[in-house]
């Protein structure tokens, strides 16, 4: 197996599965190179219906150019209302053209429809009883082209085709990969973001802080770093000048500064105080710092797993498998993680044959207060990063929205990909929670910022 590049090491994502040569490009060159279409699992009532029982408006964006946060940050200025009432069901790329689902709640149909805003494109498509949430959706559809990439990528494509679809042993139909979580779960251009959640879930709130607001990466523009660099001094002192720091910090980090204000008006004196400062920022940032920590713990174990050359299209004796999701549509292979069976004894063989027609999938854990590790050798593998990141369950046992019961996520992502060797065109779909840079980092083989 090839070693991957140095970036997505240090999220724990530590191999290629295939050996072939990169083709080399570049992703998302302009938006449109880069597609994605929700498959919506969310049903609406008429609009007409009882805005009392039903005070949610859901909405269909068609979007160029937005990141998610910061669209539905533009709508709730447009409509003049509390940022905390849109809702969506997936954030996406900023650099792409995304079809996705938000909910507002108490607002206004005709005010919606009446928003003009750039790069957007609205419709409204009835109302519902509660907004939607993260997960609300079945999975993407994308359809994704490769710029710049070499001249002989049209037969390193189908090399590494060959090589994805061994992967998933007995079939040329589909290919597969390992479900990592991708370089944008833990920040593309400063993967801090599984750094901050240890800190967090080891009880380590100062160094959670300092995690993100100093610890500065050579990626980010010189200001930003200088600025950091500044932080991080005045940290090690014996009485850091915050009101300084604060200073120093540029306008645009708008969450470091919010932090800063925090420890500045409130003490930055006790364990407490830090944990206060981080949750200057939005609930969805705190679980998401905790998120990447789950995330990174996940993509070590697969890591080594396939050190190990440990299969990841069937199980093993003490894996822990689920099986697939009923109601997804056809051609999406998605799997139902609140299906659980332990893979032991007479359960192996059957499980196996389960597996193998993609009505079932190995798991790996996202660690948190109500997991149960594996057996055999996948729960040694489980155990023994846990024990080298200093972790257990129990640890995620946190106050306010750091908490997480945790649960399990599959292995292996599997799809039917069709390619256009001519254009580099590559169209596919993936349940949601996969992401689509597991599957094109492979034929790539480039560094993380050109995904």
């Amino acid at each position: 197996m090839r070693e991957a590049h140095p970036i997505e090491q240090a999220v724990g994502i530590e191999y290629y599965i295939s050996d072939s040569e990169g083709i080399g490009g570049r992703l998302r060159a302009e938006p449109a190179d880069f597609q994605v279409e929700e498959l919506e699992n969310f049903e609406p009532e008429p609009i007409s219906a009882a805005p009392g029982a039903y005070p949610e408006v859901l909405l269909r964006a068609r979007l160029r150019g937005w990141d998610t946060n910061d669209f539905a940050a533009h709508i709730s200025d447009g409509l003049g209302i509390s940022r905390e009432r849109v809702s969506w069901a997936g954030t996406k790329d900023k650099h792409a053209v995304t079809t996705q689902l938000f909910s507002v709640r108490e607002a206004d149909p005709a005010a919606i429809e009446s928003l003009a805003i750039d790069g957007a494109d609205l419709e409204v498509l009835g109302r519902t009883g509660r907004s939607i949430s993260f997960g609300d959706l079945h999975g993407n559809r994308f359809v994704i082209r490769v710029r710049e990439a070499g001249d002989e990528a049209a037969s390193r494509t189908k090399a590494t085709t060959a090589a994805l679809q061994a992967f998933v042993e007995g079939t040329d139909q589909t290919v597969g990969v390992p479900n990592w979580f991708g370089q944008q779960r833990f920040g593309s251009q400063r993967p801090v973001t599984h750094e901050v959640g240890l800190n967090i879930v080891r009880g380590e709130w100062r160094e959670a802080v300092l995690s993100y607001v100093a610890n500065p990466f050579e990626t980010e523009r010189d200001q930003t770093q200088t600025a950091r660099q500044f932080v991080a001094e005045e940290a090690a002192t014996t009485d850091p000048d915050w009101q300084a720091c604060l200073n120093r910090m540029p306008g645009y980090l708008g969450f470091e500064r919010s932090m800063l204000h925090r420890l500045l008006e409130d003490g930055a004196d006790t364990a407490e105080d830090f944990r206060h400062a981080l949750e200057a920022v939005p609930w969805n940032l705190q679980r998401l710092f905790v998120n990447a920590a789950q995330s990174y713990i996940f993509n070590r174990i697969l890591s080594e797993r396939l050190r190990r050359g440990l299969p990841f299209d069937r199980p093993l004796e003490g894996d822990v498998c689920c099986f697939a999701d009923r109601e997804a549509p056809d051609g999406l292979y998605a799997p139902d993680t609140d299906r659980l069976q332990g893979v032991t004894g007479k359960r192996l063989s059957v499980m196996k044959r389960h597996c193998s027609r993609g009505r079932a999938f190995v798991t790996a854990p996202l660690v948190g207060t109500e997991t149960e590790l594996a057996d055999g050798e996948p729960g040694e593998i489980e155990h023994e990063i846990l024990e080298e990141l200093t972790l257990a369950p129990s640890d995620f046992d946190l106050p306010g929205s750091f908490e997480s019961s945790g649960t399990r996520r599959a292995i292996l992502v599997r799809t039917d990909l069709a390619v256009e060797t001519d254009t580099l065109q590559f169209g596919f779909s993936l349940p949601s929670g996969s992401y689509a840079t597991a599957l094109l980092r492979e034929y790539l083989k480039q560094g993380p910022l050109n995904l």
